[in-house]
């Protein structure tokens, strides 16, 4: 783990910066265009000057950028330096929220899938014409129907339908796919990534893919959590730079 750099003046050319942070000297320059650091101050030659500040504000980028994705990082960087102080401290806040709630959405997701799972075990044999119609199930999946249509053309789920112009019925097949769906989307997963799942569950009988993607998927939150954690000390730094400025410039 790298030292914090102290919060003094510090003097770094452009390529300097690039070395001590591990970017390019056109990252340098592009992240500065956009944003995500302060300009950098231009000595009488032309040249760029920047400070410890700047070493702060690039090493807390990389690591929202693993946190929260470049465009959502290059936005924080650029409100934390922009918003009032308490404004900048909660959109910092609501980065962790978010990810709490993905990890929230993921958990039920995977209970909800043991749940189906378990159910089987126990179920009986389906009668003869036992399905349920689109209005039943969408009910029963808290979705609209137009979003079960939706997973039918996209291969997801299967409905019966004598005729193009007949009503939807869902065997209980197609109700448990719809079930695994819903987890699955509930749980964070987009249609690509559901509909191989959805295509490996087919051809193995199992639903340890389905399984496997959502506990690949909680680990990914964790390691995002935790960069977002190491992003955290910087983005302090950064944010008592700015009250330590403002006091200043008031007090002048």
């Amino acid at each position: 783990m790298k030292n914090r750099v102290a919060l003094g003046a510090g003097a770094y050319s452009t390529s300097h910066l690039a070395v001590v942070t591990s970017y390019s000297v056109q990252q340098v320059r592009d992240l500065e265009r956009l944003g995500v650091i302060p300009p950098a101050v231009r000595q009488a030659n032309g040249y760029r000057r920047f400070t410890d500040l700047h070493v702060i504000a690039l090493r807390a980028y990389r690591c929202l950028a693993v946190a929260v994705g470049p465009v959502i990082a290059r936005a924080t960087m650029s409100a934390i330096r922009t918003v009032t102080y308490d404004e900048a401290v909660a959109r910092v806040v609501a980065l962790h929220v978010d990810l709490a709630h993905s990890r929230h959405d993921t958990i039920t997701a995977l209970h909800a899938l043991d749940t189906i799972v378990a159910e089987s075990t126990f179920d009986a044999p389906p009668a003869p014409g036992d399905a349920m119609s689109i209005g039943e199930l969408s009910a029963a999946l808290g979705v609209r129907s137009s979003t079960l249509r939706f997973w039918e053309r996209e291969g997801l789920v299967t409905s019966e339908r004598g005729d193009p112009l007949a009503a939807r019925r869902y065997p209980l097949r197609a109700v448990r796919d719809a079930r695994i769906v819903a987890a699955l989307r509930a749980g964070g997963y987009r249609i690509p990534a559901v509909h191989a799942v959805m295509t490996s569950l087919r051809t193995l009988n199992d639903t340890a893919d389905a399984r496997n993607a959502l506990h690949e998927r909680l680990q990914s939150i964790a390691d995002r959590s935790a960069a977002l954690l190491r992003a955290g000390t910087d983005l302090a730094d950064l944010l008592g730079s700015r009250a330590v400025s403002s006091a200043v410039a008031r007090n002048e």
